[in-house]
């Protein structure tokens, strides 16, 4: 990814709760195997490659988690388990899936079309309908919910924390309340100056 979560306009690359949760409701609404892989997308932050990749055994049950094959590294073989909630698992469940076969057995652009599909029915943005922008809207998300750092890289998969630390950036409530502070002061010092203004007014 680069080394931004905003576009060459300004605009950012990761859907915020609102739009996050729009999405999931949308996409719980699809037939079975199509909510699946969009729930799949949105909260384990794998990528679109990853997801498509799945076979019934790499859903495990008795972990609570995915199991994922990291595909951008240099060497195949390498997995990684991102938990998964109950409500995703129980999903899965219904899915009648052979072993050894893929879960999904579109491509890469039917799963592209899918999502964006889905995240057009949910409101969400032209610029924003991108399996990738769950991805960064899942770093995000786990930021500012204070993962670990370490954690958030092990579960997105990047060889480089330095990657990862880049979701650390986004705006958060916890900013916003800070900023907020400076914003009640100054709304108090306008409402005293407006309320002496009317005064000095009345009087004169």
């Amino acid at each position: 990814m680069s080394g931004s979560l905003f576009d060459r306009s300004g605009c950012r690359k990761y859907l915020v709760s609102q739009e996050r949760c729009a999405f999931v409701v949308t996409a719980l609404r699809q037939d079975e195997l199509i909510a699946a892989f969009c729930l799949t997308l949105a909260i384990s932050g794998a990528r679109i490659s990853e997801v498509l990749a799945l076979m019934p055994e790499h859903i495990d049950h008795l972990n609570g988690a995915f199991v994922f094959e990291t595909l951008k590294r240099r060497k195949r073989g390498i997995f990684r388990a991102v938990p998964a909630p109950d409500y995703a698992l129980k999903l899965f469940s219904k899915l009648q899936i052979e072993p050894g076969q893929r879960i999904w057995p579109w491509c890469r652009t039917t799963a592209w079309k899918i999502v964006k599909s889905v995240m057009r029915d949910a409101g969400i943005s032209d610029a924003l309908r991108k399996p990738r922008t769950l991805r960064h809207t899942f770093g995000v998300d786990a930021g500012q919910n204070r993962v670990p750092l370490n954690i958030v890289q092990r579960w997105l998969g990047h060889a480089r924390i330095e990657t990862t630390a880049i979701y650390t950036d986004a705006l958060g409530d916890e900013e916003r309340k800070l900023a907020r502070r400076s914003w009640d002061a100054l709304e108090l010092a306008v409402k005293q100056m407006q309320q002496e203004t009317n005064s000095t007014t009345r009087n004169t």
